[in-house]
């Protein structure tokens, strides 16, 4: 049976809110490269529209850390399947991520990446959902705040479907 969607963020309003975190992106980093970390799979649609629209110069690489599996709540387990391929001593690292729910996910990769020495590193997300937090992470960037519900589209999946809906939706029923 084929899942209702409706539409939560339009197209034009996500496009729109990831202009404006380029924007700040570029004023904060001004004459620094940003090292965007992608965290796969869902971030992919965000951190490639973003890296488009930021200025200054940009690295980037790819992780692949779950907690949900084909599941639509979290496991409560970090599982590490994609390390970065380079090094980011010394470098201003930028997190991105589809959207921060229970803070598992991005509490574990804070911990392991900080280990790692970067210059700076900073947390960003398309999407929040602070009702679902159950480990506290400092955020630098939030696209949106959702409401505790399931969402998909816009690299956000339920069972790897929907991540290529141009908008943010949220499955019905």
């Amino acid at each position: 049976m084929k899942e209702q969607i409706s539409v939560l963020i339009s197209k034009d309003e996500v496009e729109e809110r990831i202009a404006q975190m380029a924007e700040e992106i570029d004023k904060a980093y001004a004459g620094k490269t940003v090292h965007l970390v992608g965290i796969l799979k869902g971030s992919v649609f965000f951190l490639c529209e973003l890296a488009k629209r930021i200025t200054i110069p940009v690295t980037m690489d790819f992780m692949s850390v779950s907690s949900y599996g084909d599941k639509t709540v979290s496991s409560g387990v970090v599982k590490l399947s994609k390390d970065l391929d380079e090094n980011i001593e010394g470098r201003d690292v930028i997190i991105v991520e589809d959207i921060l729910d229970s803070g598992r996910t991005l509490s574990y990769l804070v911990e392991a990446l900080s280990a790692r020495k970067p210059e700076s590193l900073k947390i960003i997300t398309l999407l929040d959902k602070p009702e679902r937090r159950v480990i506290p992470v400092d955020l630098y960037m939030t696209g949106f705040q959702v409401p505790d519900r399931f969402v998909v589209g816009y690299g956000l999946d339920c069972a790897q479907k929907y991540r290529n809906l141009p908008y943010i939706g949220v499955i019905e029923g």
